[in-house]
């Protein structure tokens, strides 16, 4: 690797970390971050925060006070230029206005609006463009917004927790009515409510909602609380669950409305994981969060719908109780949150 590539890639890697800020705050928008060089050293930065403000490039250019200097300047972003009017003008448009000599960016974007063409108008204009410096991990950093827009359905995370003898609950007859049962320690949850924080749904079986009538919102943390979803085929949902009753966004799929339930949308439970991709689709929902239990997670799993999984593995056993998930797969990381195991695993699909 010669210099210059190595100077390319430092650069890139800082707009991938400024990015990576916006994670939960953009959708639909995707994660930007730029950064603006002169002679080598970093002048100007700025990253995309949340949908209808101004773009990365705008925030880096806007960010330097002489705007002559942006002549010498190349800007750097790890997706492409947009090229047309959304909630903010185009960056293309920026750029070429200040006249910056050189671009080089991350990724093409996917999304039909742009796909190449941000890139062909800054050639046409006169703009040294590089495209492909950290491809892969520019990529990978908008792995939602990439499924979004290329499979058309959200970005499918499975998650769970199971004992060190695999099993991811107590059998119903040996847990206590009045407290839940935590297989996690608490920093394990926290880390959990962060994860949800960056999503935009998450789902659940009603079984689930039967035996541990859980919030499924970011309470442990400042957030936003992600879109709630609950396979309930037989609106066995009782009415006080807090899913139902707290102030936050809840979708019911149910095959009838006999109840009149208005968190219900009926649906036909044939084929019913890939009609929810479809459904999230509809809604511009880009990512969710398969939490479970068991027959859902199976359910995701055996129909081949997930893009990663995130396993929390505690020391507790339980010796008998509500098995684990068949996963086959082995996990490419591993972290340590005190006593507890996190297992991370991505399926082997190109993005692009």
């Amino acid at each position: 690797m010669n210099k210059k590539d190595q100077i390319h890639i430092k650069f890139m890697q800082r707009c991938i970390d400024l990015a990576m800020k916006g994670l939960g705050l953009t959708y639909p928008n995707p994660l930007v971050g730029s950064v603006i060089v002169y002679k080598g050293t970093i002048i100007g930065e700025g990253w995309h925060q949340k949908k209808g403000a101004p773009h990365a490039e705008v925030n880096a250019i806007h960010s330097i006070k002489d705007k002559s200097i942006l002549k010498e300047c190349t800007l750097y972003v790890n997706l492409e230029p947009c090229n047309h009017y959304g909630s903010t003008p185009p960056c293309s448009d920026l750029i070429i206005k200040h006249k910056i000599p050189k671009v080089v960016i991350g990724c093409q974007d996917p999304f039909d609006l742009v796909n190449g063409t941000g890139i062909e108008k800054l050639k046409k204009a006169g703009v040294e463009v590089i495209v492909g410096v950290l491809e892969e991990e520019a990529t990978f950093l908008n792995k939602r917004f990439f499924t979004f827009h290329l499979k058309k359905r959200p970005y499918i995370i499975l998650k769970w927790a199971e004992t060190k003898d695999g099993f991811i609950a107590p059998l119903k007859e040996n847990r206590s009515k009045t407290a839940p049962f935590w297989l996690t320690n608490e920093s394990s949850q926290t880390k959990n409510h962060i994860w949800r924080s960056q999503e935009q749904s998450i789902l659940v079986g009603i079984q689930t909602i039967i035996d541990d009538n859980p919030s499924l919102t970011t309470r442990k943390v400042s957030g936003n609380s992600p879109l709630r979803l609950v396979l309930d085929p037989n609106e066995k949902i009782p009415l006080n669950s807090e899913v139902l009753i707290d102030k936050y966004e809840t979708i019911v799929l149910s095959s009838n409305n006999k109840r009149n339930l208005r968190q219900a949308v009926v649906i036909d439970y044939k084929n019913i994981y890939t009609k929810i991709c479809q459904l999230l689709y509809k809604k511009e929902i880009q990512s969710i969060i398969i939490e479970g239990g068991t027959k859902t997670l199976q359910g995701f799993i055996d129909y081949g719908l997930w893009d990663e999984a995130r396993i929390f593995v505690s020391p507790k056993q339980l010796h008998k109780g509500v098995s684990k998930p068949k996963f086959e797969y082995m996990p490419q990381k591993t972290e340590l949150i005190k006593n507890d195991i996190v297992q991370y695993y991505f399926k082997t699909q190109k993005l692009k």
